[in-house]
């Protein structure tokens, strides 16, 4: 899921390539419901409902929920629309100003600023807020809030940890995963292999260009490892070119320059084959790799973020996505209805074991191999004592929880200590600037102290400016 780019899950690599994230899939429309309503008898309210979530197993996996409304609703009916994840902001924005905004919104974390400040988004009636503050981990909560304001529900939650194959670790004489930068450097360096022509075979560490995920998503999950930041928390200014971001820099840009990482591979084909020792990415994966990989996933493991220094408190970056009402719709109250009731409403199913509950989002989340920010209803889902798959959504992420997969624990652990991607208004411009020297740095055409300098200077234009 990164989000996105979130929309790569096999989705952003596939539905996963998500890079914040995760991928086209998700919204169905519904069960046959009538285009518009006013709520008197025989004519029910319809909320419309916009996500990026436009086909694949997503779709299919919230059909379920949104036809189960409507069977027993018989005043609110919701019908839901999508449209491709790159086309998703540009969507909102361009419907907003014709007047024809959808009730209900599925939008990427990082653009909440921007829709708040544009008028788009309805902060959450105190009761649903303080139900969102209570019922989610603090990342989430914070990356659905702008100014101290919650507005809307967290559903999908990315958090990021460090992928390596254990087969290529044990060859090079490793015993496990890296925990600190110093180990992570020398693990790289000693699983990276060469031909005898000086091609490399195997890259230690896995920095890519591809997309957002493997580029700016890994930098901001070992620069909040390092307990830095990237945007200030005034959200006025960049705070990458501090001791945290140079120190993140310097690693990245050694590993390349000394051969431990080749930016130019696409990881997400080059570590199920073998190619890469270890990469820092996002928990969709997991479902992804297990079904490309078929018996060698035994050889994935799945550790936290490594830490500059051993006794470092640990850190990392999360992504996600939140479903919020519009500030134009005339069904505020009917819209926040079926979102507690999508989102907090505790509901069993027939596989779960006896006195098993979970939310429908949290249950159709982990049925695709993706996590929500509950983390109560993660701890069932994906425990021994969970629930199976969900009927009609075979997926990996349904096997995940039938075997008790432990690559997805980490990811869950980190919903505890996970830092969300700033969102204040010039953040997805702020994000494309930080990818674009992150692979200058990569590939020779900046400096360390150019790369920080031409970062600082571009980010601090685009978020001090008005809005």
């Amino acid at each position: 899921m990164m989000a996105p780019s979130p929309s790569r899950r096999t989705g952003g690599p596939s539905r996963r390539h998500f890079a914040l994230a995760l991928p086209s899939a998700l919204l169905a429309s519904g069960c046959a419901a009538p285009h518009q309503g006013t709520g008197r008898p025989g004519d029910p309210i319809v909320l419309t409902l916009l996500s990026h979530y436009a086909s694949g197993e997503l779709k299919e996996a919230l059909q379920g929920p949104v036809d189960e409304w409507n069977a027993t609703h018989d005043r609110v009916k919701v019908r839901t629309t999508a449209v491709e994840f790159s086309d998703l902001l540009t969507t909102f924005m361009v419907r907003q100003a014709a007047g024809q905004g959808a009730d209900i919104l599925h939008p990427y974390c990082l653009w909440n600023g921007q829709l708040v400040r544009a008028g788009v988004l309805r902060p959450a009636p105190a009761e649903y807020a303080g139900e969102i503050r209570r019922g989610y981990g603090e990342a989430a909560v914070a990356a659905s809030s702008v100014g101290g304001a919650v507005y809307g529900y967290p559903t999908e939650v990315q958090t990021y940890a460090l992928y390596y194959n254990r087969r290529l670790l044990r060859e090079a004489g490793l015993a496990g995963p890296p925990r600190t930068w110093r180990e992570l450097e020398e693990a790289a360096h000693r699983t990276t292999r060469r031909d005898r022509f000086g091609n490399t075979l195997v890259q230690g560490f896995g920095l890519s260009t591809y997309d957002d995920s493997t580029t700016v998503g890994q930098t901001l999950a070992l620069l909040n490892a390092a307990g830095g930041t990237f945007v200030a928390a005034d959200g006025r200014s960049t705070a990458i070119d501090s001791p945290a971001g140079r120190a993140v820099f310097d690693l990245e840009h050694r590993l390349v320059v000394e051969g431990a990482s080749a930016p130019g591979v696409n990881v997400y084909r080059a570590f199920p084959s073998g190619q890469v020792a270890m990469v820092v990415s996002a928990g969709w994966w997991t479902a992804n790799l297990k079904a490309l990989m078929g018996e060698d996933y035994r050889d994935v493991g799945v550790a936290p973020v490594p830490v500059p220094e051993a006794d470092d408190k640990r850190a990392t970056l999360s992504t996600g996505f939140m479903l919020g009402v519009n500030t134009a719709s005339a069904h505020p109250r009917e819209a926040w209805e079926f979102l507690r009731w999508l989102n907090t409403e505790k509901v069993g199913s027939r596989n779960a074991v006896k006195g098993a509950t979970a939310t429908r989002m949290s249950r159709l989340q982990v049925s695709v191999g993706s996590l929500t920010g509950r983390a109560d209803d993660m701890r069932t889902l994906l425990g021994g004592g969970g629930e199976g798959g969900e009927a009609g959504a075979g997926s990996a992420g349904s096997e995940a929880r039938k075997d008790g997969d432990p690559n997805l624990r980490p990811f869950l652990d980190a919903l505890a200590y996970a830092v969300p991607e700033p969102n204040v208004p010039g953040a997805q411009q702020a994000k494309s600037l930080l990818r674009k020297n992150i692979e200058a740095l990569w590939t020779g055409q900046q400096s360390v102290d150019q790369a920080l300098r031409t970062t600082r200077r571009q980010v601090d234009q685009e978020v001090s400016r008005s809005w």
